[in-house]
């Protein structure tokens, strides 16, 4: 599945490609022929990245300085890219998350997550969406969500993030049906933990908190960059042409273990409890 020449030929933009997940993908793509362009708010991280990458595969990387809740600032990052030529790729990977209680977050914050999230998914996919109907050019978008976005499920205390996300994956589904008889296919990945220095350090900030995570899991350890990269590299080829409106979890089965009602009695309970619940014959 993983050929070398798995995206030869394919330009794709990562939007927070200078860190974490972005960076991964960004790697991941170069390793398999794709020229690459990454972009966000942070100029110097993102050519220190350009740079690393560059080094590390050989590929073609390019960087640019971009606010994704900014239409203009899309606009003009996006019309520089297609003075290159068109985009085959857009990956929606920038993000912005902490915990808090949903009564101390002020307007502001609000605005700081579901401006990055949800305007910024809108803005980059309409943006290069426009341009690829007009030239009726086949593409495809990836979007990077989350497993709490799906329908009954959300979470308390990153509320900004699950209503944010629920809103990209309905994008994700709404756009998969509208644009794919144009040749425009949508898809979604919804990780659970995956270790990242910006992400742990907001949302897990104490190891305790992350023994707890773990126990959540049934595989018992956190997810990879490098996992994530891997199927977000799939998703994207050509051998991914028929899978359209999909939201791929990949949790190691967290958001199963939780959906269940005794599940958490594999975390929970000891041998000598379960000792005690073992069914004993009746005499007589």
């Amino acid at each position: 599945m993983f050929a070398s020449d798995l995206l030869q030929g394919k330009r794709a933009l990562i939007t927070g490609g200078g860190t974490g997940l972005g960076k991964a993908m960004a790697r991941r793509y170069l390793e398999l022929g794709a020229s690459v362009y990454i972009c966000g708010r942070r100029e110097h991280v993102l050519q220190s990245t350009c740079n690393e990458l560059a080094s590390a595969t050989g590929g073609e990387i390019h960087a640019y300085s971009c606010d994704v809740r900014e239409v203009a600032a899309v606009e003009e990052c996006i019309a520089r890219i297609w003075n290159d030529g068109p985009l085959d790729i857009l990956v929606n990977n920038a993000a912005g998350n902490f915990l808090a209680r949903t009564e101390d977050l002020s307007a502001g914050a609000w605005q700081a997550v579901i401006g990055i999230v949800l305007m910024g998914t809108i803005n980059m996919t309409t943006c290069c969406g426009r341009r690829w109907l007009a030239e009726k050019k086949s593409a495809v978008v990836l979007n990077i969500v989350a497993t709490y976005a799906s329908s009954g499920s959300g979470s308390g205390y990153v509320v900004p993030s699950a209503v944010s996300k629920a809103g990209v994956q309905a994008l994700t589904r709404s756009l998969a049906v509208e644009w794919g008889s144009r040749g425009i296919r949508m898809n979604a990945i919804a990780p659970g933990p995956i270790p990242t220095e910006g992400a742990f350090s907001r949302l897990l900030p104490k190891k305790e908190l992350e023994r707890l995570a773990i126990d959540r899991i049934p595989l018992r350890r956190f997810g990879t960059p490098e996992e994530l990269a891997n199927l977000a590299a799939f998703l994207v080829s050509d051998g991914a042409a028929y899978i359209n409106g999909e939201i791929v979890t990949m949790d190691g089965g967290e958001w199963l273990q939780g959906a269940g009602e005794f599940n958490y009695l594999g975390y929970t309970m000891t041998d000598v409890d379960w000792e005690k619940f073992k069914p004993t014959k009746k005499k007589g």
